[in-house]
């Protein structure tokens, strides 16, 4: 512990030097608030990040930069140790108590218990009480160990604010679903309830596909979540389906598309196997196209393929759909687009994918789903009785 603690402050002192200064006060400049101003725990959690998880242009991160640079050369164990920082946990924690200088927390993003050390000694951690909340950034000690170590800021919250907290684990989660990757059993339970979301919808609609007018999308959307909302309920006794009615989204929020989707002439709702329930404009149009590859001749056909195909947030799936959907003009269409007699899709069709769609095969694919631990339902039962 000792030892992590000096060469933590080697690390840090290596990321603030001349060779990274220039992206470093990029990334603080853009954790400033809109008046222009960083507090110290935003800066410190920003320089931590920045040696640890910054991806500079070659690939590489600060850390294994160090790492290989550093002279004297470290040890084996030292290098295992260093880059086994690289695996940050991002949380927020309950206090379970304290264990022999060790503060025992109870993650409500991953469902995980860590047994947390500081190198700044015992006392760094010595004002926490059980029952207290706790936002901070861990890596482990070393890979051969199951002790974690606080990297960086450590926030505390008095035990009142753990309805509050649980609110904004709820939110972390939706937007950082990947969080789950650590708990394979939270991660089997979103898998099996994305596919029992997917079952639903096509037993409802006898398809997991539908190309419908924005209007008309938002009503079978909502078809569907009263379905699910009602199956659900069905489940539960008197007292608890009452309390599930007047809590949480409506139908409508639930059935609303995005905004950017409302003046398309139309929108695909697709609820798929991997990625879940998902929307694309105007993917009539380009239906019409693979149906029929003479359309290749109006420039709007291919205009809008094209777009599909550059742009980022279009999953590879929508693309491999449209195939799917007419296997025989695949080719026809693809060489008029990329002007390649000698296209075929079963050939050449996954490395334009991949080619185009880079980020999307970066990382393993995530459920659109995700549950909550007991602990987290429970802080979110209470905010809601507070509530009423």
């Amino acid at each position: 512990m000792a030892r992590s603690g000096d060469l933590k402050s080697e690390l840090v002192a290596f990321a603030q030097g001349p060779r990274f200064a220039r992206r470093l006060d990029a990334r603080l400049d853009e954790a400033e608030d809109r008046l222009g101003f960083l507090d110290e725990a935003t800066a410190i959690q920003t320089i931590d990040h920045f040696a640890l998880q910054y991806r500079l242009t070659d690939g590489s991160t600060v850390v294994e930069q160090f790492v290989a640079q550093r002279r004297p050369p470290l040890s084996q164990d030292e290098r295992a140790m260093l880059l086994g920082w690289r695996d940050v946990v991002e949380g927020l924690f309950e206090v379970q108590g304290l264990d022999r200088g060790a503060a025992i927390l109870h993650n409500l993003l991953d469902d995980l218990v860590y047994r947390v050390h500081s190198n700044l000694g015992r006392r760094a951690l010595g004002n926490l009480r059980k029952g207290m909340f706790v936002a901070a950034r861990i890596v482990p000690v070393h890979p051969d160990t199951d002790a974690w170590v606080v990297s960086g800021n450590l926030t505390t919250y008095p035990p009142g604010d753990g309805s509050e907290l649980a609110q904004v684990a709820v939110q972390t989660l939706a937007v950082n679903p990947q969080l789950l990757r650590r708990n394979p059993e939270m991660l089997r339970m979103a898998w099996e309830m994305q596919a029992e979301a997917r079952a639903d919808f096509v037993g409802l609609f006898g398809t997991d596909l539908l190309v419908l007018d924005p209007a008309e999308a938002h009503v079978r959307l909502r078809e569907y979540h009263r379905h699910r909302q009602e199956k659900v309920l069905a489940e539960l006794d008197d007292e608890a389906a009452a309390q599930a009615r007047s809590s949480g989204p409506s139908l409508d929020e639930l059935s609303s598309l995005p905004e950017e989707l409302l003046d398309a002439d139309d929108v695909a709702v697709i609820c798929d196997e991997t990625e879940g329930i998902c929307y694309y404009a105007d993917f009539g149009l380009l239906d019409a196209l693979f149906a029929d590859p003479a359309l290749a001749r109006n420039r709007t056909y291919l205009t809008q393929l094209r777009e599909y195909l550059n742009d980022n947030s279009v999953s590879p799936m929508v693309i491999r759909r449209l195939v799917q959907r007419h296997p025989e003009n695949a080719d026809a269409v693809f060489r008029a687009l990329l002007r390649k007699p000698a296209f075929t899709w079963e050939r050449d069709g996954e490395e334009l994918l991949r080619r185009r769609k880079k980020s999307h095969y970066t990382h393993e694919p995530l459920p659109s789903i995700t549950p909550v631990g007991a602990r987290l339902a429970e802080l979110l039962r209470a905010e809601r009785h507070h509530g009423r």
